[in-house]
């Protein structure tokens, strides 16, 4: 396996060994699961990928989620990410798949609102723009190290309050519904997670981030907004754009992403699974003390 670098710091394109190597071969497995822990974000070019052979890929690194409720897939581990209606057609920018791909363009980490946090996320593009359409990275590993060390140490024993609706809200009233509300009640985590490979802290944020525990809301939500814009500065990203045959995966708990915009009339069809974060991930330690958890 030759590891290409991307980006200074994160981002690695990885050439000569295929999904389906990773999902039968042991040896195979644990060199990318290294690079992942190393690079945080993972390209595999030329991939011959269908729903079988991205889930088995997937289950190497940990339990797949099961898809909300109120998504495309919900009830599978796939999460369908796409501007294609049922007709076959692009369907129009105020339809609520072009408004939930919109959400995504706004920088987050998957599954911070749920109560089980993900390690990593797998996409695979189908249905590629023309034009645009690309997704961004930014490392919050490399963030969390050029804060300061009296930030640093505050942040470490910081704690951040995630919510569904929060993100979701910034583009529409009603774009989360009732039903997804009531399955997804605010979550609060650690804002640093340090990583158990390699003992390197990642700032933990999202666009899912409405509060700091013990701030007032206006002065936290503040300080998140700060740490975002701090973490996602011109000139730290990688942008991918894909071709056919990419598969892109990524560290959930050093890395935040968005999507790019592309044209309206340009279909786009993307399929997400999505690995929860176990005991050897470091899950433990993000959470909250029992009196925080239960608010």
């Amino acid at each position: 396996m030759e590891i290409i670098p991307l980006r200074p710091g994160f981002g690695g394109e990885l050439r000569g060994l295929t999904l389906a190597d990773v999902a039968a071969h042991d040896a195979a497995y644990q060199a990318v699961r290294a690079a992942f822990e190393d690079y945080s974000v993972l390209v595999f070019r030329n991939q011959d990928v269908s729903n079988e052979s991205q889930l088995a890929f997937s289950r190497r690194f940990g339990p797949p989620e099961t898809t909300k409720v109120g998504s495309l897939g919900t009830g599978t581990h796939f999460v369908i990410l796409t501007t294609i209606g049922p007709d076959g057609k692009v369907v129009p920018p105020d339809h609520r798949y072009a408004m939930r791909n919109k959400a995504n363009q706004l920088w987050h980490t998957d599954s911070s609102f749920k109560s089980v946090p993900a390690l990593a996320s797998i996409l695979s593009g189908r249905t590629i723009p023309q034009n645009g359409g690309e997704t961004e990275f930014v490392s919050t590993r490399l963030a969390f190290e050029r804060l300061d060390p009296a930030t640093r140490d505050k942040l470490e024993n910081s704690f951040a309050w995630h919510h569904y609706g929060h993100s979701r809200r910034k583009i529409a009233e009603g774009l989360a519904t009732t039903e997804e509300l009531s399955a997804l009640p605010p979550q609060c985590w650690r804002m640093v997670w340090k990583n158990p490979v390699n003992g390197r802290g990642a700032l933990y944020l999202a666009s899912h981030a409405y509060a700091v525990e013990g701030m007032d809301p206006i002065e936290g939500e503040k300080l998140i907004d700060e740490l975002t814009v701090a973490a996602t500065a011109p000139g730290t990203s990688y942008v991918h754009g894909w071709r056919a045959g990419d598969v892109v995966m990524w560290d959930n708990r050093a890395t935040m992403h968005r999507g790019r915009p592309w044209p309206a009339h340009e279909a786009r069809h993307m399929v997400r699974t999505t690995i929860s974060a176990t005991a050897i991930d470091g899950v433990e330690s993000m959470r909250p003390p029992p009196r925080l958890a239960a608010e």
